[in-house]
């Protein structure tokens, strides 16, 4: 374990100044892609913070991390509930992850669940938000999420979606890839309408 949060030192260091050129998921993804004889195209484009419309930096928070300025890598209030949640519902219902959480995911550990990763992924949190400031915590977990088949980032999913470039996106487009989130590879912006909406109060009730 030492030996990977050095890693993960090493690369978040490089990471406060370049662009990530591939992540974890994205090497999960192909291959699946290889294993499932299934055809994998992939839309990847790295944009900085000013060619991302505040809309969807706003809806990503109200949507995924209301907390997110305000706590330091891990919210344990939120993951408590979902520990509790999970408990009462008898399956993995929802994960209480924060955005800096679902960036190292992103980055080393990938999308599949197990205690050993969540015990790797919280220090690799703390470690994120010691190494990076929030803003770049951000733009990189805008940069490198999913938003469908093989589409990562903000700038792909913006033109996967809409066809417009991620600095175009308006209010109701933004709240709806926002919705995405939890499910990107199934869910469609087009028919997120009530999670849409919702993302949005969230976002009014903030100044946003």
């Amino acid at each position: 374990m030492a030996s990977l949060l050095l890693v993960c030192t090493i690369s978040l260091t490089a990471l406060r100044f370049l662009p990530p050129p591939v992540t974890a998921v994205q090497v999960q993804r192909r291959i699946e892609a290889l294993v499932s004889w299934t055809s994998y195209e992939k839309r990847y484009v790295f944009v900085p913070m000013e060619r991302i419309s505040p809309h969807l930096r706003h809806a990503v928070v109200a949507a995924e991390d209301e907390g997110f300025y305000e706590h330091r890598g891990v919210d344990w209030q939120a993951l408590d509930k979902a520990v509790r949640d999970n408990w009462r519902r008898g399956r993995l219902w929802r994960a209480g992850s924060t955005i800096t959480q679902q960036l190292v995911k992103n980055l080393f550990f990938t999308t599949y669940l197990g205690v050993a990763r969540k015990l790797l992924e919280i220090p690799a949190a703390f470690l994120a938000e010691v190494v990076l400031d929030k803003q770049r915590i951000l733009e990189l977990y805008l940069n490198v999420v999913e938003w469908g088949p093989g589409v990562y980032g903000a700038e792909a999913g913006a033109q996967f979606h809409y066809g417009v470039a991620a600095a175009t996106l308006s209010r109701d487009q933004a709240a709806r890839l926002a919705a995405c989130l939890p499910s990107p590879r199934k869910r469609h912006p087009q028919t997120m309408h009530r999670l849409g909406a919702v993302i949005a109060r969230r976002m009014a009730a903030r100044g946003w």
